[in-house]
């Protein structure tokens, strides 16, 4: 405070600083008492300029001015009051800045005791060695849900992620390698604590740390321990299974042996048994006198030891064969039939219920609710209204009730908005499509499945709060276009979220979720029901009347012969009257041969049809001429007023009709010109509704001739549902027909998939579709979900299907196989995009090869692997033989590749060179063959001596063998002469030598009889090796050489001549002479004349192996076929190790290649590095979800949109989106007709520079599929500010598809403004954004009937 200061008058005050906030503070003082008090009071008296501060008031301070929110008054004044304000609460939250995780910690090894090295010291204590390892290694089960390692991302991401933050683990990667060093070995099991009770060293130095505590000398902790069977029968253990409790030996080195370490132990436990021997001695003398040595008590002898490391060995096998067991427990995740007495005791088990229903739930709903109730996954298999919606409010009742959130996918968009509407009033819902975000921070949200996709990629907070996923219509996972969605998304969920799954009735529901359980590590509860709420009676429509052939799932074949026969009557009588119009074919057939090319058929001047454009319309009807035109217009028009007017006698409205075209829906509703069927009160009802519905359209669009012919059909109690309606137009009609006032819709198959609205009778007005690539007959499953329409719950007994005939009744055998047929099997569809290998090579964590091993594609090879994994340890674990050569070196493996790389060839050549007519020109007496031997492990030097005749149709070789007969062999042979011989062969004096014997020419003059009469095979000795007389098939010639030999065939074969085969065989080995084991071989070209090039090169390499065989030192051996029985199973056993390896690596994944191929284009294009690092322009690809992410990034990188207007821009961009293949030829303007080019060629180059490195891709089909130019021309004009009305005739495109295109095109743009961000790009910026604005406007972007109400 400072010093008094006097005023006028006397009027004192002091002037200081006080408060919390240190104000500066004037305060007057009061003067002086005098005598005169009132001459004394100063002039004026100032208040004080602050309140006195105490503690109270600086808190209340704090309080009001930190701790009470108050609104901004700038955003929340009373004149900006109603107004709606894009006010972001998380971006206003200050996140408190905390320190960097480390990368890597220190931990450090536990070493077994016989491998440790101890220091030299006088101690000798063991020096604990330490690693660093990453810190996720660590944190087991952190990377989930928890803030470490993964930090929060912004508030403003909260929802969406972004491509900076890091995807949560998935669940399920629990199992990889990096989880089995969570804790450091030895830790787990307890082996140091055991070490320090025992009196070992304890470990008092953190790792990577020079000192540490001083504990000083520590006491060993007595302790002994003993092994029981079982702790509960310890009294009841007899002496005779005692045996069973000891501990063996064996047991003890069991651990040392699996680990591969049996030879240190044994080395080491060698060195130290002098040490071992003496310490038991001294312990035994010690025991016996019973004199406590301390000595003895601190220091472990090795046998403890041993002893100590083979209890935690035995401990941690039986740990392994406990999980084991476990997992053979385990071997199906899907939990199927434990399900007694849980619906009987359902609201004892449930007490208290999260959300109660108004009707009794069914056994399948208090099964799946049980469950849940317990936090476990669930998949419930129903047929379609069968109440699998009960089971997804239930998971959303429990998400409110636990404060957390749950999500509920769809595959289409109108399940999404059908979904949001039907759960509004019953929770906090939020709906979040492509185009739409309503409420996102609610806890139940509604969204389709991309949605999720994208935010799993993105790391999205959200997935923190979320506890359950409802995959709604599991069993579009089949669909081959966005199937590979469903398993991205159920592979990249986190462990904490639990699964609703479900799914029509499908063959393979237990394996399916058997898949997601071994996947995710949990286990998935399968229940549902075959049942159908509302039975189904299946008829035939032919000829007015109903012929039924199925009741109760049971095929009646009498109802199909019964129609059959009226076929009959009804085509005799008509013979007399003249020829049909159509004959041959049915009228289903006919009526889907021309849906193929309905969008040709539809041009410009007839894009909005009605009756008087009947006649083009559909190949049902169309026939050359006007008159016969009329009468086929006619028929269909009476073919379905019967099939009304009968269902309207029956009370089998309303009705639901699939035809399997757009065109063809519109043609059969306006057949029904002068049908009428609401009455006065659903007249105004229809036209109240309409009214108010179409009233949020301007003026203009409000007349368009859709949204006119549509509600002049719904006046009479007729709708059509297709995609080609505009989407306010589908709602209108989809809202109706639940209302009841529709009572006959004509609709294309995504009625059944999309709208929850069953009707009483289901009409297929065919069996057969064309499905983008074909005609072909309805699958069972398609059957089923659009059969399940029929029959209302709780209106309807029984529901009716009809199938429409016209001019032949289909088969029995068709007919059985689809609608009693079994249900199509759910199979992977799974496939690997670009955008999905970059946004897994962003994560470190996670690996594209993960991905691929967690498909459903993978499942069963996957499955396989524990018993593959043991297998190859047992290969393993075998001793390899040896081959001990008695000539040096062993060169058997060598000879060995030489002779399966020969076979090999030999079989590829064989027929191609034996076959041939110039071969057989060759082998004629005294040439030079080559055969194979009888055991297949050698090949023989021979020479034909006889060729095929009519009784033997083999040649007759005598081939030479490396072995010399012995006594028995000869014997054998039938030649008396031969046997009364040693083994050795001698010739004779000349003196002595019989006339036979006399050296004699090769040819003899004497002319044979052509028969053989030596017993055939033939064997003998001569001239030191022994030879062999047989028969061969041209097949078994290895070899034919150019040499030709003479010889005496009289002599060989009719009189067995021992000197005519010694001289036979002596020219043979004269061959060898020069060095080469074999003659050369016939040339292929100038001897055989063969033209194959590929034969030839083959026939070149098969002769220089023959040859390398004949020079290898096996060539001949005595046991070469003992060894090549060796070789072979060494090579066998080697290569089952390589194919168990194989299948056990990521290589073997079915689409590695397909992989690795993509891996080399993303490097070429720029989007990552050598080092598999992700670039710009890699980050780039990963906005780009619309359209093809080659495509898009390139095309921006190219800077293709800077010389075009903002219109234009979002005109070429279109191609991105569009989907339909066929339609008429838009009209560019120059500056677009370049652009068109120019991005085509992009596509071009990228398909190219694909099918380059070996992917299955056809440049130009790639171009094509991927962009459409359709509709440049429409989004060209509807940008420039055009009406609908008037672009809607520049192009056949239905008016549907055009808003699609437009919406999803606007999602594009918001792509592309995100890509320019990450390009740095504003001028791109602000074109996207600018072009967004120029086509969202007013009929494409009406706001959703579902979402606003009416």
């Amino acid at each position: 405070m400072m010093d008094r200061v006097e005023a006028a008058n006397e009027l004192a005050f002091r002037v200081g600083f006080s408060g919390h906030g240190g104000h500066l503070r004037v305060e007057p003082l009061y003067s002086v008492e005098r005598g005169d008090a009132v001459n004394t009071l100063p002039d004026f008296v100032s208040p004080p300029a602050f309140v006195k501060e105490t503690k109270e008031s600086i808190k209340n301070h704090i309080e009001e001015k930190y701790l009470h929110p108050r609104l901004d008054t700038d955003q929340f004044s009373a004149e900006k009051a109603g107004r709606q304000w894009d006010f972001d609460w998380f971006a206003r939250v200050k996140m408190p800045l905390e320190p960097s995780l480390p990368r890597s910690v220190v931990v450090p090894v536990w070493e077994l005791p016989f491998r440790r090295q101890e220091k030299d010291s006088e101690k000798g204590v063991w020096e604990v060695k330490s690693v660093e390892v990453d810190v996720t290694e660590q944190m087991y089960g952190d990377q989930d849900s928890g803030i470490l390692p993964r930090m929060v991302g912004p508030p403003k991401d909260f929802l969406r992620g972004s491509l900076n933050i890091r995807p949560f683990r998935p669940g399920g990667l629990e199992d990889s390698q990096s989880s089995e060093r969570v804790v450091p070995d030895g830790v787990s099991d307890g082996s140091w604590v055991q070490e320090v009770l025992k009196g070992g060293p304890a470990q008092t130095v953190p790792p990577s740390f020079k000192r540490g505590l001083d504990l000083g000398d520590l006491t060993p902790y007595p302790q002994t321990w003993n092994v029981y069977k079982d702790q509960n029968l310890l009294d009841s253990v007899s002496d005779s299974n005692s045996g069973e409790l000891s501990i063996q030996f064996d047991d003890l080195f069991n651990k040392a042996w699996e680990e591969d370490t049996f030879s240190e132990l044994e080395r080491d436990a060698g060195s130290e048994s002098p040490k071992a021997a003496s310490e038991a001695d001294a312990q035994t003398e010690t025991n016996k006198i019973n004199v406590a040595s301390k000595e003895t008590e601190t220091e472990l002898s090795v046998l403890d030891e041993i002893l100590s490391s083979a209890k935690t060995g035995m401990l941690s096998q039986e740990e392994v064969t406990h999980s084991r067991d476990k997992q053979k427990q385990k071997e199906g995740w899907a939990i199927t039939g434990d399900n007694e007495g849980i619906a009987d005791r359902f609201y004892e088990l449930v007490p208290d219920m999260a959300m109660e229903f108004p009707f009794e739930l069914d056994r399948f709903q208090k099964e799946a609710i049980y469950y849940l109730e317990k936090g476990e996954s669930v998949f419930v298999a129903a047929h379609t209204s069968a109440g699998k919606t009960v089971v997804a409010e239930y998971a959303f009742a429990l998400a409110t009730k636990h404060c957390t959130r749950a999500v509920y996918t769809a595959p289409i968009k109108t399940i999404s908005n059908q979904k949001y509407r039907d759960f509004c009033g019953k929770f906090d819902v939020g709906l979040l499509t492509g185009d739409v975000s309503i409420r996102p921070e609610a806890s139940c949200l509604i969204m389709t499945t991309e949605i999720l996709r994208s935010m799993l990629y993105r790391g999205a907070d959200i997935i923190r709060d979320i506890e359950w996923v409802i995959f709604d219509e599991v069993h579009y996972v089949n669909d081959v276009e966005r199937g590979v969605v469903w398993e991205e998304v159920i592979i990249m969920l986190p462990r904490h979220i639990n699964f609703v799954l479900l799914s029509a009735t499908v063959p393979n529901t237990v394996e399916f979720a058997d898949w997601i359980g071994r996947t995710k590590q949990k286990e998935i509860r399968v229940t549902g029901t075959t049942k159908r709420p509302v039975p189904l009676e299946h008829c035939l429509f032919y000829s007015g009347e109903l012929y039924k052939v199925c009741e109760n799932e049971m095929f009646i074949p009498r109802g199909v012969k019964d129609a059959k026969d009226t076929h009959k009557k009804k085509n005799s009588s008509s013979v007399t009257a003249g020829p049909k119009p159509l004959t041959g074919s049915s009228g289903h057939q006919d009526g889907n041969r021309s849906q193929k090319h309905e969008n040709h058929s539809r041009g410009k001047q007839n894009k909005h049809s009605s009756s008087k454009h009947l006649g083009n319309s559909s190949g049902t009807w169309q026939y050359d001429g006007s008159q016969k035109n009329g009468n086929l217009r006619r028929s269909a028009t009476s073919n379905w007023l019967l099939l009304i007017n009968k269902l309207s006698k029956k009370s089998l409205l309303p009705v639901v009709v699939f035809c399997f075209s757009k065109n063809y829906c519109d043609k059969c509703a306006d057949t029904l010109i002068g049908t009428d069927l609401t009455s006065s009160s659903e007249k105004s009802e229809i036209r109240v509704f309409c009214d108010k519905a179409f009233s949020r359209l301007k003026g203009s669009d409000r007349n368009l001739p859709q949204v006119l012919r549509v509600q002049s059909l719904l006046r009479r109690g007729i709708g059509v549902h297709h995609a080609g309606l505009l989407p306010i137009v589908k709602e209108v009609v989809e809202m109706l027909f639940c209302r009841g006032v529709i009572k006959v819709l004509f609709s294309t198959e995504t009625f059944a998939m999309g709208v929850n609205a069953p009707a009483r009778t289901v009409v297929f007005d065919a069996l057969r579709k064309f499905d983008g690539k074909e005609f072909r007959q309805l699958l069972p499953g398609e059957y089923t979900q659009m059969a399940g329409r029929a029959g209302r719950r709780g209106l309807d007994k029984i529901g009716t299907v009809i199938i429409m005939c016209r001019d032949e009744i289909p088969d029995e055998s068709d007919l059985r196989r689809t609608i009693v047929g079994s249900a199509t099997r759910l199979e992977s569809q799974f496939r690997l995009t670009y955008i999905m290998i970059l946004h897994l090579l962003r994560v470190e964590e996670l690996k594209v090869e993960d991905m691929l091993k967690r498909s459903f594609a993978e499942f069963h090879s996957q499955k396989k692997l524990p018993e593959k994994q043991q297998l190859l340890m047992l290969k393993r674990a075998q001793p390899i033989k040896t081959v001990e050569c008695i000539k040096g070196e062993p060169a058997i493996e060598e000879y060995y590749e030489m002779y399966s790389e020969a076979e090999e060839y030999n079989s590829k050549i064989s027929e191609a060179v034996m076959q041939s007519p110039h071969a057989q020109q060759f082998l004629n007496p005294g040439r030079v063959v080559v055969v194979k031997s009888e055991k297949g492990i050698d090949n023989l030097l021979g020479v034909v001596l006889k060729g095929p005749s009519s009784t033997n149709r083999q040649y007759i070789v005598l081939v030479i063998k490396p072995e010399i007969l012995s006594r028995e062999q000869s014997l054998v042979s039938g030649d008396k002469k031969s046997s009364e011989l040693s083994q050795g062969y001698f010739m004779a004096p000349k003196s002595k030598r019989g006339l036979e014997d006399e050296y004699y020419s090769m040819v003899t003059s004497r002319k044979g009889s052509g028969a053989i009469k030596i017993d055939l095979p033939y064997h003998g000795n001569a001239v030191g090796v022994g030879y062999e007389v047989r028969g061969f098939d041209n097949k078994e010639f290895l070899c034919i050489c150019h040499s030709k030999i003479k010889i005496d065939q009289v002599r060989l074969l009719e009189d067995g001549s021992k000197t005519a085969f010694s001289q036979t065989v002596q020219q043979l080995l004269d061959l060898k002479s020069d060095g080469n084991k074999y003659p050369p071989a016939l040339d292929p070209i100038k001897d055989l004349k063969l033209k194959d090039a590929e034969v030839v090169e083959m026939y070149y390499k098969w002769a220089s192996l023959l040859q390398k065989m004949s020079m290898n030192k096996c060539h001949g051996c005595v046991k070469l076929e003992e060894h090549m029985k060796l070789a072979r199973e060494i090579k066998k056993h080697k290569e089952d190790l390589k194919v168990l390896e194989f299948e056990m690596s990521d290589e073997a994944l079915k689409q590695m290649p397909d992989f690795q191929g993509r891996i080399d284009v993303l490097k070429t294009i720029g989007c990552i590095d050598d080092e598999l690092v992700v670039q710009i322009k890699g980050r780039v690809a990963c906005e780009m979800n619309s359209g093809e992410e080659l495509i898009c990034t390139e095309f921006l990188f190219e800077n293709q949109l800077d010389d075009l207007e903002p219109e234009e821009a979002v005109a070429i961009m279109s191609a991105f989106v569009f989907q339909q293949k066929n339609t008429s030829a838009p009209s560019l303007t120059p500056k677009l007709a370049m652009a068109k080019q120019r991005l085509y060629e992009t596509a071009i180059r990228l398909g190219e520079l694909q099918n380059h490195y070996n992917l299955q891709i056809d440049p130009e089909e790639y171009a094509r599929e991927n962009l459409k130019f359709g509709l440049v021309e429409v989004v060209y004009e509807w940008a420039k500010g055009t009406a609908f009305a008037e672009i809607c005739e520049l192009s056949d495109v239905p008016e549907g598809l055009i808003v699609r295109t437009i919406v999803r095109l606007d999602e594009t743009c918001r792509e592309f403004k995100n890509a320019a961000v990450i390009m740095g790009n504003s001028a791109l910026y602000k074109k996207m954004e600018t072009a967004s604005n120029s086509i969202k406007r007013d009929i494409v972007f009406a706001a959703s009937l579902y979402i606003t109400g009416l």
